[in-house]
């Protein structure tokens, strides 16, 4: 793939990326699911599975699935799933202190307490 072409899918992923985080922001959670899991297979493939976007990407997917209402327990589990493995990919690439690496590794504190909460019997 020459160069151009390899920028150009670059910014055509990001742009899908901002596109749906600005879905997240809006707390439109389902559609900007959709849209992540379009185009995370394509990103996956043309950039790999530990290039800096791909890495926000799944960690967006993965609070899109925690932070909806609604939520199932099979969410929550893949939101935990993907961010323990976001998060070890992250600190891989990037370094323990690196803010998206923060980021992640505060979303899956969240998704595990969403899942913790969800696991736990309410009380009597």
């Amino acid at each position: 793939m020459s160069s151009v072409a390899a920028g150009s899918s670059y910014d055509t992923l990001a742009a899908a990326y901002n596109y749906a985080t600005s879905l997240l922001d809006l707390h439109r959670y389902a559609e900007g699911r959709s849209v992540l899991r379009r185009i995370i297979p394509v990103a996956r493939r043309a950039l790999g599975e530990n290039n800096d976007i791909m890495l926000r990407m799944r960690r967006s997917y993965a609070e899109a699935l925690y932070e909806a209402d609604g939520a199932t327990f099979d969410d929550l589990r893949e939101a935990v799933t993907t961010l323990e493995d976001t998060a070890r990919r992250t600190r891989q690439v990037l370094g323990g202190v690196h803010p998206d690496t923060v980021r992640v590794d505060t979303c899956l504190r969240k998704a595990r307490a969403a899942l913790r909460a969800r696991e736990t019997p309410p009380p009597r």
